[in-house]
């Protein structure tokens, strides 16, 4: 590792450490154990699902907690990168730079107004319709929530790194139950009683194109609404009504183009694993798409296709004049609509 990687390795971490001791006390008990137990586990490259000793792992995570209260109100720093710095969310100027030396660099600020930021080794890219597609591969700096893929202006980052471990998290918390249903037909579709671990990898490289398709929904669905759908967004300072909008604008992106290409691609173990994750306020605004079957689809009925298309082309319609609804809306009117999701849905 060259002297200038380090330092901008060191950087990067430094501000996810910062992010991560302004926020991460703001999750659940339950998500919060189980973001740092995956956190302690990339941190000192152990493989999932190997077993963790608890002693170690309370031990990081007191060392962890002390370090953030030396960061809790520390700034942002810049990025150096040759002989220059940046400012830690120019990710456009810094990929411009970084994506020739086989470097991805991702910033921006997500769910509940927590700034994310990431390093990783640059896996492909490709460029269509007007977006950019970058794909990482190992990462070498993170913060503790690690989010599979993002949009950002016109480049959609999709972290392979990260989605495994999502991956991972979902089939371990299915074997304890091992329930019937569609997340069951999306492992079994990539053999993963078989061999759990190459699984995890086509399955990877599967849900890639799944979200690539979202973020190029979102993306569509940003077109359509304009820059006041994200000054809306980042002026929520309550979570209901952030997880309201955010809800509406998955459906529309998913209407758009995530479903109806994965229909077009006869792509069943995605859109089977893309229902069993339809949930929270998507599935409660959006219960007509609920009761799809999808495995009936997989098995060849054209009538269920035939309905599921009309509702997705109903749905496209219905979730844009949800949106535009609420960007007429104050905060206060949508976390009214949040408690009762009933009232826009489909």
């Amino acid at each position: 590792m060259s002297a200038d990687f380090a330092a901008l390795v060191e950087a990067v971490q430094r501000n996810c450490h910062i992010a991560d001791a302004r926020h991460a006390r703001e999750m659940t008990l339950c998500t919060y154990l189980l973001e740092m137990r995956e956190f302690y586990r990339w941190e000192l490259g152990i493989p999932l699902g190997a077993p963790l000793a608890r002693p170690e792992v309370g031990a990081w995570l007191d060392a962890r907690e002390a370090l953030w209260e030396t960061l809790s109100d520390a700034d942002f720093g810049t990025l150096p990168l040759a002989g220059a710095v940046y400012d830690p969310f120019a990710s456009v100027e810094l990929n411009r730079q970084l994506v020739p030396r086989g470097l991805v660099y991702g910033a921006g600020i997500g769910r509940f107004g927590k700034p994310h930021f990431f390093l990783g080794r640059l896996a492909r890219s490709e460029a269509a319709d007007g977006l950019t597609v970058l794909v990482s591969a190992c990462e070498y700096a993170r913060d503790l929530t690690a989010i599979p893929a993002a949009l950002q202006n016109d480049t959609v980052i999709v972290r392979r790194e990260a989605l495994r471990q999502w991956l991972w998290e979902k089939a371990e918390a299915w074997a304890l139950k091992r329930t019937p249903g569609a997340l069951a037909q999306a492992l079994a579709a990539h053999a993963y009683d078989v061999d759990p671990h190459a699984a995890l990898e086509r399955m990877a490289d599967a849900e890639i194109a799944t979200l690539i398709l979202h973020e190029r929904g979102e993306h569509a669905a940003g077109r359509l609404l304009g820059p006041a759908w994200e000054a809306m967004l980042a002026g929520f300072d309550q979570r209901r009504p952030e997880i309201l909008a955010r809800a509406v604008r998955d459906n529309l992106a998913d209407c758009l183009v995530t479903l109806p290409t994965l229909i077009e691609r006869a792509a069943w173990p995605q859109l089977f694993f893309w229902s069993a994750n339809f949930d929270g306020m998507r599935r409660a605004l959006f219960p007509a798409l609920a009761v799809v079957e999808i495995d009936k689809l997989g098995a060849g009925d054209t009538a269920a296709l035939v309905v599921l298309e009309d509702l997705l082309a109903r749905g496209a319609a219905h979730w844009e004049q949800v949106a535009r609804q609420l960007l007429t809306l104050d905060a206060a009117a949508i976390e009214a609509l949040s408690h009762a999701p009933e009232t826009i849905a489909l």
